[in-house]
């Protein structure tokens, strides 16, 4: 099912200020809570799609990705991003929008919700070199990668130290009368579990190192330097949810062609021979190689354009264009026989440069173009 779009999620405007979208997402968390909406799969699927929607609108970087390129730029689609995220992690990182230390918990009279943070393991990042036609066309990849898993046949206890609960709460008179304070438990650090039993490969904390093959789908029109994530594909930690696995992608430098934005930019060499007679010829395209036709008389610095024979548009219907720069080819040497011919054209008047109006300058032939 595709995704909805995170403004219409949250009911604002695509110009709507930080203000207003934390407001919509404060009013759909308490339509949509689920100490409200006990037993009600929807409503709790909606209170993730809201968190979701504000994780990346209230982020003012996530936001303006997702404004230029939709869910793929913020890898919010195709199995990536935060389509999964975990009920727990959406209370320990937006709780604190209904103000007060509470959080949600407060503002619904404690809801019987322990205020214990979820943990979460590390990401891992790794380097996914792509060529040119597997950036336009988007291509399937199986990356092999190294994660902390949690060992086969680990236990766990609760922390005797917490008591399950991950904190240690800790009470200081002052003048002003008791505080108290609450801090991460020092011996789960937070999880509320320790490792009761653990096979002799594992480490204390009961994980081992595992090689694992993760496919991954890179869809088309992604570009140098993006960065998908790969949820719950990180290290794992007890007690907690994984980490997600971050893939920036790395542009392998293509030998005939050179991408410019969502266009594709050929150089094509020509003899005086082919420009002045005409010629056909084939020239190399993200697809494949295509036909085309040079017209007698064409001008070294001409521009002809493929439409549509360029790079898809990342999360659009759109495709760029493929622009082919003629240049025509002057031998550095020619023989006897070859300088003969050419002096007795010389003089000829229909070789001597006579561009007139229809002829376009390098500047027009720029601001025509870009």
């Amino acid at each position: 099912m595709a995704k909805r779009d995170y403004y219409e999620v949250l009911g604002v405007a695509k110009d709507a200020s930080q203000e207003e979208i934390k407001k919509a997402y404060r009013k759909l968390a308490i339509k949509f809570h689920p100490d409200k909406n006990p037993g009600d799969p929807t409503a709790e699927d909606k209170f993730k799609e809201g968190a979701e929607a504000y994780e990346i609108l209230s982020n003012p970087e996530k936001r303006r990705r997702y404004d230029q390129y939709g869910h793929q730029g913020v890898g919010g689609n195709a199995g990536y991003g935060g389509g999964g995220m975990n009920m727990d992690d959406i209370f320990s990182q937006f709780g604190d929008i209904f103000g007060g230390g509470g959080g949600f918990d407060s503002f619904f009279g404690g809801g019987g919700r322990s205020s214990r943070r979820t943990k979460k393991g590390t990401n891992l990042r790794v380097k996914l070199k792509l060529n040119l036609r597997e950036l336009a066309n988007g291509v399937e990849k199986k990356i092999k990668v190294k994660r902390h898993m949690i060992a086969d046949g680990v236990t766990f206890k609760t922390c005797s130290t917490c008591q399950g609960q991950g904190q240690i709460k800790k009470v200081v008179n002052t003048m002003l009368g008791q505080m108290v304070s609450a801090s991460a438990c020092p011996t789960c650090e937070g999880s509320g579990q320790v490792v009761d039993k653990r096979p002799p490969n594992a480490n204390a904390n009961g994980l081992v190192v595992k090689e694992e093959i993760i496919p991954i789908n890179i869809p088309a029109g992604v570009s140098e330097g993006m960065q998908l994530s790969l949820s719950s594909k990180g290290n794992e930690v007890p007690g907690g949810i994984p980490g997600d696995l971050l893939i920036l992608i790395e542009e392998i430098e293509d030998e005939e062609l050179v991408r410019d934005g969502n266009n594709v930019v050929y150089d094509l060499y020509l003899s005086f021979v082919d420009v002045a007679l005409g010629s056909s010829l084939e020239v190399p395209t993200i697809d494949g190689k295509v036909k085309i036709k040079i017209e007698p008389g064409t001008q070294s610095g001409k521009i002809l354009r493929l439409k549509g024979k360029g790079i898809k548009e990342l999360n659009g219907y759109g495709k760029g264009d493929q622009l082919i720069h003629i240049n025509v080819w002057t031998p550095k040497e020619v023989s006897k026989e070859e300088r003969e011919k050419l002096e007795s054209l010389r003089d000829s008047e229909n070789f001597k440069p006579n561009p007139g109006q229809s002829e376009k300058s390098i500047f027009d032939k720029v601001k025509e173009f870009f």
